[in-house]
């Protein structure tokens, strides 16, 4: 089951997906977020409350996406408590990568970077028996609701940023509810979109390089995850194709359990504050930076994992020059 938001007579909708062509309107007001709340108030499952709540009005799908009226398929009234993170190292990689790093393990503690020395742990640690803690993965800060970005909306890219590279990935979307207690709704596919010119001349500068806009969906995948999963991700310029590639995912080509990433992102307490809604992006290992790909405005980006339905498109739109920030203070 997958569920889609947009806008409907003037408020955001929810969504069935029946199939490619059509949408089958959820009859409540409040989108996804009231209804995963009606869910837990009721005691039921988020896709039981779906198809309770489903009516008998069908939409046509392609109008929605030609209208601008799609949005991410998860967020809060209140952009402010909508939370944007991710982690990263977290996936094996193509054949010929794991075996690049696998030999670079092989070399020595004292030779490894930091980097390598984090995926280390987590091939070492990052599958934990049920009810035990493994390894701590990388934690990024994106922002929060304001960075999102609907699907088919174009990508904002600031006038300061040296790069403009997509992250095709799986995004964990969660609700806190009234007791504090964190539930997965569902799973989309997302674009993390980072500076990845920045991160590398510094490392540490790799909170500045994630500050980004992200963009996930169109599509909430409610039904559990295959084990392994195939899509690709491709770049158009000027409606040709630019650079394609196909990428892996699932807990079978991670070295992290999804447990063990969720477990190591909740257990801080101001991660539960009830009401809270949690967009979470679980890395990637296929880049067109790594092949040496310059974006420029209007690329377009689309990733697709068959499994979650309709492609996530993005077209990149870089701001203009900006003037140094300026603090204002009263004396």
């Amino acid at each position: 089951m997958r569920l889609i938001q947009f806008e409907h007579q003037g408020r955001l909708a929810v969504g069935l997906v029946e199939d490619e062509q059509h949408i089958r309107l959820i009859e409540l007001a409040g989108g996804t977020y009231q209804l995963a709340k009606d869910a837990l108030a009721h005691g039921r499952s988020l896709a039981e409350e779906a198809l309770l709540r489903a009516g008998d009005t069908r939409l046509d799908y392609e109008q929605l996406v030609r209208e601008g009226r799609l949005r991410v398929p998860l967020c809060h009234p209140d952009p402010a408590h909508c939370l944007v993170t991710g982690t990263g190292l977290t996936h094996l990689g193509s054949a010929d990568t794991r075996a690049a790093m696998h030999a670079k393990l092989a070399a020595g503690e004292e030779t490894l970077t930091d980097s390598m020395k984090m995926f280390k742990l987590g091939l070492e640690g990052g599958k934990p028996a049920a009810g035990t803690e493994g390894a701590q993965p990388e934690w990024f800060y994106k922002g929060d609701g304001g960075i999102l970005v609907h699907p088919e909306a174009p990508l904002p890219v600031p006038a300061f940023a040296r790069d403009a590279g997509e992250e095709p990935e799986l995004v964990g979307l969660y609700l806190i509810d009234d007791r504090g207690r964190p539930w997965r709704l569902g799973y989309a596919v997302g674009n993390e979109f980072s500076d990845h010119v920045t991160e590398k001349a510094n490392y540490l500068w790799l909170a500045h390089s994630k500050l980004r806009a992200c963009s996930f969906g169109p599509e909430l995948r409610l039904d559990p995850l295959p084990a392994r999963l195939e899509g690709e991700s491709r770049i158009l310029r000027d409606g040709e194709l630019l650079w394609h590639k196909p990428f892996v995912t699932g807990e079978e080509n991670m070295a992290h359990s999804f447990a063990n990433l969720e477990h190591h992102h909740f257990k801080y307490a101001q991660f539960r504050r009830p009401g809270d809604v949690h967009v979470h992006f679980f890395g990637t290992s296929t880049l067109s930076f790594g092949d040496g790909i310059q974006t420029r405005d209007g690329d377009r980006f689309e990733i697709q994992l068959p499994a979650f339905g309709r492609p996530l498109r993005n077209p990149l739109a870089w701001q203009q020059e900006a003037p140094l920030a300026t603090v204002y203070h009263w004396n």
